[in-house]
């Protein structure tokens, strides 16, 4: 197994490592901020490291897989819906973000399916994919130091937020909004350009 793959399977294996920190109660904050969320925070940057470290590393060392193609993509879903059911439940992040995440994913997923069984290219992806992927990484990072454990979009203008915490809420708010637009746009970019997959011959 080459070093690509390595890394890889080491984001896997940090999802349940991320899962089990926010199910346990570690005393202590510092600036304001849990040391669970510290320690939450660190594994997610960590792991969002590799994916383009992995990228980086299998393209230019000629390391490209039929394994890493399956799994790479795979792993930055599972990281990236596993932080934000984290963050639903504490309250961080309204539902309807992931939900219409998990949907563009069930819907791409599908496209590929097709793709695959009438021998057709799949679509490489686009501008609006890549800008998604980015956006939800530091969108995500930025809520996991949300001091004050603001809800994005809900406590987005409150007058009683501090300084810093109200910075924070409005960029993420940012962030995540343009994440919500670019998953939109990818996926209607991967339906529209495949269209032809869908027509019975």
């Amino acid at each position: 197994m080459n070093l690509a793959n390595k890394l890889t399977i080491i984001r896997v294996i940090l999802v349940p490592i991320l899962v089990i920190i926010s199910l346990v109660p570690i005393p202590g904050e510092f600036l304001g901020i849990s040391y669970c969320y510290w320690i939450m925070n660190i594994i997610f940057i960590l792991a969002s490291i590799t994916d383009k470290i992995d990228g980086y590393i299998a393209r230019s060392r000629n390391q490209v897989t039929n394994f890493g193609k399956f799994l790479d993509p795979l792993a930055d879903k599972i990281l990236v819906l596993a932080a934000m059911l984290i963050l639903v439940e504490d309250g961080n992040l309204p539902a309807w973000i992931p939900i219409i995440v998990l949907t563009r994913e069930f819907l791409v997923s599908g496209y590929r399916l097709i793709a695959v069984e009438k021998g057709g290219k799949v679509i490489a992806a686009s501008i609006w994919g890549k800008l998604k992927t980015a956006t939800q990484m530091i969108a995500i990072s930025f809520m996991f130091i949300n001091i004050q454990g603001t809800n994005i979009f809900a406590n987005f203008l409150h007058s009683d937020l501090e300084l810093i915490p109200l910075i924070i809420n409005m960029i993420t708010t940012v962030l995540m909004t343009i994440s919500v637009i670019a998953t939109i746009f990818s996926g209607w970019d991967y339906l529209k350009g495949g269209k032809e997959f869908f027509k019975d011959k």
